[in-house]
C-alpha cells in the first residue's frame, strides 16, 4: 500500500473511546484500529450499520474530534485541529434562516474576507452551477428540501475544498429529487475530481457514486471488514447504471458481507445503552 503522503486523506489505526453516559469511569470505545486512505480524486464511499461509528470517523477527518489513539494525515501532513482543506456537508441543513439562499452560499467566502461584491458574485454563479441561478433572494423557510441541498451543496463546494466530507446528505430527500442530487454531486466532483468520504446508509446509493466502497463492522469497536473496487463505467446516471450486470453483481458481493453486520446492529439498537467497554 502507497505511504500517507500519496492520500488527500488518511486514517491510520485511529481508535475513539468516550467517557459512558452513564457512569465517567466507563468507557464506550466507538471505533478501534481503523486505517482509512482516499487518493485525491477519488470518491470514497463507507457504509455500515446504524449507530456504528461512521459519522465519529467522518468527525475525526474534519478535525472535530480528536482520536484517542492513531494518526489522521492530509496529504501527508499531521492533522492537528480542523483540516482546513476540508469541506463538510452534514445530514441535517446547516443554513442560517435569517440569511438568504445567496448569503448563506457566500457566509464562508465572507469569513475568509472576500469583499461581498467578489463574494456574491461567485455566490450567484454557484448558484447557477447547482440549478438555482434567480433564487439567491429566497430564504430557507421558502425553499424546497431539495433546494435546500442545493443550496448546501453550493455552500460546501465555493470554498474549493481539497477534500469534500459528507454525511449522509440526501437521506432525507425523496427518491426522484435524491437521484437528482447524486448525479448532480458528480457531474460537479467531476468537473474538478476532489477527493470525496462519503456516509451513507444505502448501499445502492454508495455503489453508483463511488470508486471504492469500504464497508464497516456493527460497533462498538467498529472497523472495516470489506474493500470493494467499483469497477463501473463512468460517467454515470445513478438510477440508470443500478440495472447494469456489474452493479448487480457488486450489490450481491457487498450486502454479503454487509448483511450480517446490519443484523447485528439491528439487535443492538434493541438493547438498553450498549454497556461500557
Amino acid at each position: 500500500m502507497n505511504a500517507p503522503s500519496n492520500h488527500a486523506l488518511a486514517l491510520e489505526d485511529v481508535t475513539c473511546t468516550f467517557a459512558s453516559r452513564e457512569s465517567r469511569k466507563d468507557r464506550y470505545t466507538a471505533v478501534r484500529n481503523t486505517s482509512l486512505r482516499i487518493a485525491p480524486g477519488e470518491f470514497v464511499s463507507v457504509v455500515g450499520p446504524t449507530g456504528c461509528g461512521k459519522s465519529t470517523l467522518l468527525n475525526v477527518s474534519a478535525g472535530l474530534l480528536a482520536p484517542s489513539s492513531g494518526t489522521v494525515s492530509v496529504f501527508g501532513e499531521k492533522l492537528a485541529g480542523i483540516n482546513k482543506r476540508a469541506g463538510y456537508m452534514f445530514q441535517a441543513d446547516a443554513l442560517m434562516p435569517w440569511r438568504s439562499a445567496l448569503d448563506n452560499v457566500t457566509a464562508g467566502l465572507v469569513f475568509q474576507g472576500v469583499s461581498k461584491q467578489e463574494a456574491d458574485a461567485r455566490g450567484e454563479e454557484w448558484l447557477k452551477r447547482v440549478g438555482l441561478g434567480g433564487f439567491g433572494d429566497r430564504y430557507p423557510h421558502q425553499l424546497s428540501g431539495g433546494m435546500r441541498k442545493r443550496v448546501a451543496m453550493a455552500q460546501t463546494l465555493i470554498l474549493d475544498p481539497d477534500i469534500i466530507l459528507m454525511d449522509e446528505p440526501f437521506s432525507a430527500l425523496d427518491i426522484q429529487t435524491r437521484q437528482l442530487m447524486e448525479n448532480e454531486l458528480l457531474d460537479l466532483w467531476a468537473a474538478k475530481r476532489k477527493a470525496v468520504l462519503f456516509i451513507t446508509h444505502d448501499l445502492d446509493e454508495a455503489i453508483s457514486m463511488s470508486d471504492r466502497v469500504i464497508v464497516l463492522s456493527a460497533g462498538p469497536g467498529t472497523h472495516p471488514i470489506g474493500e470493494f473496487a467499483i469497477d463501473l463505467p463512468r460517467p454515470r446516471d445513478v438510477a440508470e447504471i443500478r440495472s447494469h450486470p456489474r452493479f448487480v453483481e457488486l450489490h450481491a458481493q457487498i450486502w454479503g458481507v454487509l448483511r450480517e453486520e446490519v443484523l447485528k446492529g439491528y439487535q443492538q439498537q434493541l438493547k438498553p445503552t450498549a454497556a461500557a467497554e
